[in-house]
Order: C-alpha cells, then sequence, then structure tokens
C-alpha cells in the first residue's frame, strides 16, 4: 500500500488546530483549567471563540469561517495567551502565535512510493540547518542527488521540532509538532520529504520524547501533569508516561509519532535516549509508539544505552519491538583502536583487535559485562538471536563529532590510512552503517554544538560548555572551546560541498562510493542471517567472510600498525575449490588516496592501517 493512505490514519484523540470545509476546530488537553477560548489574529483583528470542556480535561471549539493562515493562541480564565503546544507551525518563533496549517493543500508527487521495511540500509545524518549554506528545507533539495549517487539509503534528519531561538541541534525543541520555522514553512519540508522519495531514498526523523527544551516550553502551564512528579533526566524534566493524568500525555506524545508520518511521510523515526524515558507502566510507552509507526508502515530506530535486546523484537515476538538501535560499543572501539583515547565513556573500551572482534560478532561489546563507566555495574544483555539488522554503527555522528570540544570530524585526528581502513569496515562490515554528512569525503569543516538563546540561559549555556572541558585530556580540550551563543559557531559548522570534488576529497568520495556499490549488490542480502558470515583475526587484522547463493566475500582489516604476510592462507579463508580471490576494493589503491594498486592475491602482503575487499571468481585454467 502506498503512503498516500496513511493520511487517513490520525489517532481519534487529536490535538491542535484542524482545518476543515466549514471552518477551523481546536482541541487542547488543559485539565483544572476554569474557562478556556481561542484568540485567533487575521489581517490585524482579532477575534475570540470560547470553548467547551470535554471529559478528561480537553477543551473543544470551532471557529466557523477560519481558514488557513490563521494565527491563534489560548487564552485561560485569569487572561494569558498562550501558544498552542500543538502548533503545526510557529512563524514568529515559539514564544508567538500559532498559525492554522492545512496539510491537505500541498499536492504530493510521489504517490507510488512504498514505505521499505527496515533491513540495516545505509543510513545518511544530516542537520538542516548546516547541510547547505542556506540552511533550509529547499536547499536540501540540492544534495539529495549526491546523497543518491554516493548509494545511501535512508536519510536521517536530526530533530525538527520549533526550538528557541534561530539555530540548534534540535534537541532542546518545545513545539513537538511545529517544523522549526528557520528552515522554512511546513510545505517546504513536504517538498524536501517527497523529492527524495523521487529519488528512491526513504526519509526518517530524529525525535525527542525524553525531555524538551528549557525555553518556551509551555505545557506545564496547561497542566503540571505533562511531567512526572519526581523522575528527571541530564537535559529536563522527565514527562509523565505512568502517573496522574499520563493518558493525555501518552496519547500527546503517540499522535505526535503518527502526525510525522501521516502528514509529512517520514518513513520513520529515530527515538532519542529511549533509555531516559521513564515508564514503569504496561504496555510501555514505546510499544505504544511502536504499534502506531508499524501500522503505518514505518519503522523505529532508537538510541539507548543500556544494550537491552528487550527493546528490540526477539527471535520469540516478545520485547518492545524497535528495529533497531545505534551499538556505540562499535564506534567506541574504533575510537580507541584508532586515537587510544580512553577518557569518558571510552574508558570502558579497549579497542583491541580482540574486543573489536567480539562486538563486531555479537553486535554489542556489553552484554552483561561489568562496565566501568558505571562504576563496575553490569551492562548489556545477551543479542546473539537478534538479526544483525537490528544495529546501526557507525565511525561518527553528531554526538561523537559535536559533543569535541573543537568539533573535529574523525578524519581530523587520524591519518589518511586509517580513515579509509575505518570507513572501509564501516561500510562492508555486517551491521547497518551510519554515514555523518560529509563524512564520505573527509570534510574539512567542523561540526560544533551551537545554541541561540540569548541573554542569562544563553550566558549559562556558555559557561557550562567551557566548564564541561575545564578537565585536560587527550581531545584537544585544552584549546579555545567556541562560543555555542556565537554565530559564528554555526556558520562555521555548514558543509562546504565544493570541496567534495577536489583531488584529496573526491578519492575518499569514491572509496565510500565504491564500497556501498559492493554492499548494495552483494551485502545488503548476505549479511542479513548471521548464518551467512564469520569473523575471524589473523595477527591484528580482522577477516569477515560473507557466503551466499555460492558467492564468496572476504574483508580483512587492520586499523593499527603492522604488517600482515600470511601466505598461504588458513584453511577458513582459502576460497573454494576451482576459485581465487581477486582484490574488488582496496583501502590503499592509488584510486583512493593511497599508494598501492593490486588485482590478485594468492596470500596477504598488507601493511596496516589497511582495508581489502576481495571476490572469489573461477580459477582460469592453464593460467600462468
Amino acid at each position: 500500500m502506498s503512503i498516500g493512505a496513511s493520511s487517513a490514519n490520525l489517532i481519534s484523540n487529536w490535538v491542535g488546530a484542524r482545518v476543515t470545509a466549514t471552518g477551523v476546530n481546536y482541541r487542547v488537553w488543559a485539565p483544572g483549567q476554569t474557562k478556556m477560548s481561542i484568540v485567533r489574529q487575521r489581517d490585524g483583528a482579532s477575534a475570540t471563540f470560547p470553548l467547551s470542556p470535554e471529559n478528561h480535561g480537553y477543551w473543544f471549539g470551532c471557529d466557523v469561517g477560519g481558514r488557513a493562515g490563521d494565527l491563534y493562541q489560548f487564552r485561560f480564565a485569569d487572561d494569558r495567551l498562550l501558544p498552542d503546544v500543538a502548533s503545526r507551525f510557529q512563524p514568529q518563533g515559539v514564544h508567538g502565535p500559532s498559525e492554522c496549517i492545512d496539510s491537505a493543500t500541498y499536492r504530493w508527487r510521489s504517490n507510488s512510493w512504498v514505505r521499505p521495511a527496515w533491513s540495516g540500509q545505509t543510513i545518511y545524518e544530516v542537520h538542516l540547518g548546516t547541510l547547505t549554506t542556506a540552511g533550509t528545507y529547499r536547499a536540501a533539495i540540492e544534495t539529495l542527488d549526491r546523497v543518491r549517487e554516493l548509494g545511501a539509503e535512508v536519510i536521517e534528519v536530526m530533530p525538527l521540532a520549533d526550538f528557541a531561538g534561530d539555530r540548534n541541534w534540535g534537541y532542546d525543541g518545545v513545539a513537538l509538532y511545529a517544523p522549526a520555522r528557520c528552515y522554512g514553512r511546513p510545505d517546504d519540508l513536504r517538498e524536501w520529504v517527497d523529492a527524495a522519495h523521487e529519488r528512491g531514498l526513504a526519509v526518517i526523523l530524529d525525535v525527542v520524547y525524553n525531555h524538551l527544551g528549557p525555553a518556551g516550553n509551555y505545557l506545564a502551564e496547561y497542566s503540571a501533569d505533562y511531567f512526572h512528579a519526581t523522575e528527571t533526566t541530564p537535559w529536563g524534566r522527565a514527562l509523565n508516561f505512568d502517573g496522574k493524568g499520563s493518558r493525555p500525555v501518552r496519547d500527546f506524545i503517540i499522535g505526535n509519532a503518527a502526525y510525522w508520518l501521516d502528514e509529512f511521510r517520514f518513513d520513520g523515526l529515530r527515538l532519542d535516549a529511549t533509555h531516559a524515558i521513564s515508564d514503569r507502566s504496561s504496555p510501555h510507552l514505546l510499544k505504544e509508539i511502536v504499534d502506531a509507526v508499524h501500522a503505518r508502515g514505518g519503522f523505529l530506530i532508537a538510541e539507548d544505552e543500556r544494550n537491552q535486546a528487550e527493546i528490540l523484537s526477539s527471535a520469540n515476538g516478545n520485547g518492545v519491538g524497535l528495529d533497531a538501535v545505534w551499538s556505540d560499543d562499535f564506534h567506541h572501539q574504533v575510537r580507541v583502536a584508532l586515537t587510544n583515547t580512553q577518557v569518558a565513556y571510552y574508558a570502558g573500551y579497549s579497542g583491541t583487535t580482540d574486543d573489536l572482534l567480539s562486538t563486531l560478532a555479537h553486535g554489542w561489546t556489553y552484554r552483561g559485562q561489568p562496565y566501568a563507566p558505571w562504576a563496575g555495574r553490569q551492562r548489556g544483555s545477551v543479542c546473539d538471536h537478534l538479526p544483525t539488522s537490528a544495529f546501526v554503527v557507525c565511525i561518527e555522528n553528531h554526538d561523537q563529532v559535536g559533543n569535541r570540544p573543537n568539533g573535529e570530524r574523525l578524519e581530523q585526528l587520524v591519518t589518511p590510512r586509517q580513515f579509509r581502513a575505518a570507513s572501509m569496515l564501516l561500510c562492508l562490515g555486517p551491521y547497518a552503517p551510519l554515514i555523518f554528512m560529509g563524512q564520505e569525503w573527509a570534510a574539512s569543516t567542523p561540526f560544533f554544538f551551537f545554541t541561540d538563546h540569548g541573554g542569562e540561559l544563553g550566558r549559562l549555556i556558555s559557561a557550562g560548555r567551557r566548564r564541561e572541558f575545564e578537565q585536560p585530556d587527550t581531545s584537544g580540550a585544552d584549546a579555545l572551546i567556541p562560543d555555542p551563543e556565537a554565530l559564528a559557531t554555526f556558520l562555521d559548522s555548514k558543509l562546504n560541498w565544493g570541496e567534495r570534488d577536489e583531488p584529496a576529497h573526491a578519492a575518499i568520495w569514491h572509496l565510500y562510493r565504491d564500497c556501498l556499490e559492493q554492499r548494495r549488490v552483494f551485502l545488503n542480502r548476505a549479511a542479513l542471517r548471521r548464518d551467512f558470515w564469520r569473523i575471524h583475526k589473523i595477527g591484528e587484522f580482522l577477516a569477515i567472510r560473507y557466503q551466499l547463493d555460492g558467492c564468496e566475500r572476504l574483508l580483512v582489516v587492520g586499523l593499527r600498525a603492522g604488517p600482515l604476510a600470511v601466505s598461504p592462507l588458513p584453511a577458513e579463508l582459502q576460497p573454494l575449490a576451482g576459485f581465487v580471490w581477486k582484490i574488488v576494493v582496496h583501502s590503499e589503491d592509488s584510486r583512493y588516496g593511497g599508494e598501492e594498486s593490486l588485482a590478485e592475491i594468492d596470500g596477504f602482503n598488507l601493511t596496516g592501517p589497511a582495508a581489502i575487499w576481495l571476490a572469489a571468481v573461477k580459477e582460469e585454467v592453464g593460467h600462468a
């Protein structure tokens, strides 16, 4: 079924403003209020319309003759005027009036698009404000052909729920239903998603349901029950998903998840920090979100530091049912192997070949072992029963770049040899690879942490950022920390797409493109099942052997300096009788910026850091 039908799947317990053929209907949850009304603004004139109480603390009203484009606010009994917490657009910022939006007026072109099932596709993570110079939804359309040419299959966009100020990572969102106005209007976002689908690219949205930002959060003005009485998160008050009055709060969030798929045709969601979502009820909020998204043919990926298999689908059907989770363990093992950095959360990782092999073999490093950064408490659970598609891996993402004091990308911290080898392990390993925008050409631009709160809050954020990196370590924290509130910090984070065509950057881009092509034609199927691949250790090198339908591929990777001389190959890496290994991609090939060019081998004579991808081909009889 095409997703054109999904707009009819709106949840019944809706909130916000709905444009109809006869006016605008308004609905809001404000229990405990004695009087509620709508103040509508149009062409400089105001009009007030009363709302009537409904069951369970909801209020409803209709502005007959109301229309799209009207601005409105809710008026309380004490005459306070506040924006709608379920506003579909905040044209004057999160503190200003809300705008009535008619989602049905956009004419979709990609009506035959069918949401793809999750099977471990390659993800391309972007921040819309820094993806292009203009930093808008429409400008982002210009990059879609290059993302498709690269070979990525899914675009993951950092959060778009509107926030205070004009620049932000998006995790300070407060208007959860309103696409950030600094990137354009809601139909501009629809245009971008539409254009992605026309190019065969799926699009998923990063959403934050564990907290709201520090400025412009008006939920508590409508009801104190929006927030948990005792639970907090590292970023603010926890939402109330299991206490008194929690059902409307749960519906508000579940409805939001459905809204992005129904009205913008996103193909799925990435859920931020699900370990920080407090819910002791059954079913868990995450299960209800999963049910809503799966009913629409979408998929869900979580960020969850607990390494708990129960949040994913399992072989016996138990668990929450999320489709995949970020496996930070892979990133941390690779980062320690390349840089020897073992501070903060890296303290729990060795970066040794044995530990990297274990992580690749299972999906997580921590599967119930004591974890040093958690004071030795056990972390994780057994995960071998999960499919390889359940794990999303990376060698950099917005967190691992932007949370460094100076926003350095991995390619700016290691040698080109190391970066090429790690890139091949990412792209040709068994798990779903995530590529952070610009990584595919070793972009020189940093990606900083940036905000735009201003005033005392802005000053506190700037000071807090400096304190965060006061302790010197090996991460370069002694350097001057860019002020997150400064406009220059944001502007310096914008990608320079022009450098992608410069020779050194183009070489890296071709490496990524060639690796992802191998993933498309072979690995997308060969990596699906664990019995299709095996991992071996040869000295300080790893070898992953894939076998599918009589075809064989072999990836050999060494992240650290040192030789690998094996001839003949050990039995477990020998090709089948009548076949020889032929090099398809070699990280040190001159095409990719290296100094070598090889065609066929019978054994290995590699010097790490390096990676090589081989295909088994029929041996030519009588070939000298």
